[in-house]
């Protein structure tokens, strides 16, 4: 009697792995979620956001009526009026507005240098998987990163 040759019994077909199709599938109902929770956070701050609007001109329409608040109010805008002509006086002296500008180029550098900063932080973490650094000083620092939505501009 012969035996039945293992080979014929092989069918072409096709291997899938219910697992992966599964996280897939997963993956894909995940990601409506959050995108519909992102969509629904964003419609609730830009109702509070008009919702603050609207009780803040509120809440200065009663500042504004009031006697006693209006006649401060005034007093407060002569003496501020007074107090930037003299702040401008003494930024105009030479030895001041060097300081001045000192403190501007020094707070452009910072600005500079975080954005560099923030570009290596990113890149660190994707090369390594880390989310911790230690700093020259010894101390550990988390890296975090801030996402924003805003509009997209029309450019």
């Amino acid at each position: 009697m012969d035996e039945p040759n293992i080979d014929d019994k092989i069918q072409e077909g096709e291997i899938v792995d219910s697992q992966a199709s599964g996280t897939t599938q997963n993956n894909g109902v995940v990601l409506v979620n959050l995108e519909d929770s992102i969509k629904s956070h964003i419609s609730s701050i830009e109702r509070l956001y008009i919702e603050i609007k609207k009780h803040k001109e509120t809440l200065d329409s009663i500042f504004l009526n009031d006697p006693t608040f209006a006649d401060h109010s005034e007093k407060a805008k002569e003496a501020n009026k007074v107090k930037a002509e003299t702040r401008q006086q003494i930024l105009r002296r030479p030895t001041v507005m060097t300081v001045a500008n000192q403190i501007k180029n020094m707070k452009s550098d910072i600005k500079e240098l975080q954005t560099e900063l923030s570009d290596y932080l990113q890149e660190y973490q994707r090369l390594s998987g880390a989310n911790v650094i230690e700093g020259e000083d010894g101390e550990l620092r988390e890296i975090i990163n801030i996402a924003k939505v805003v509009k997209k501009s029309s450019r």
